[in-house]
């Protein structure tokens, strides 16, 4: 799975980019793909900055959960 980049490289980026710089020239001088850069130059104009998407825990136990209380029917018999 691909890591988060850093805020602080996600800034440094997007204000390459707004100085003047290509995005890519920007992705190769900070060593970054040119659609991460063309990205984040995208969410910090739409939302003044680019803030990456939370990460977090399991996003698959709502497919048993939804059928919780028919397992536990069956493992309480």
């Amino acid at each position: 799975m691909a890591r988060t980049l850093s805020q602080g490289l996600r800034d440094r980026v997007v204000a390459a980019i707004d100085g003047d710089m290509s995005c890519r020239a920007a992705a190769a001088h900070f060593d970054v793909s040119i659609s991460s850069a063309i990205r984040w130059r995208r969410l910090a104009l739409r939302y003044g900055r680019a803030v990456a998407k939370p990460r977090s825990g399991d996003r698959h136990s709502g497919r048993i959960e939804a059928h919780g209380d028919f397992i536990r029917a069956l493992l309480a018999e």
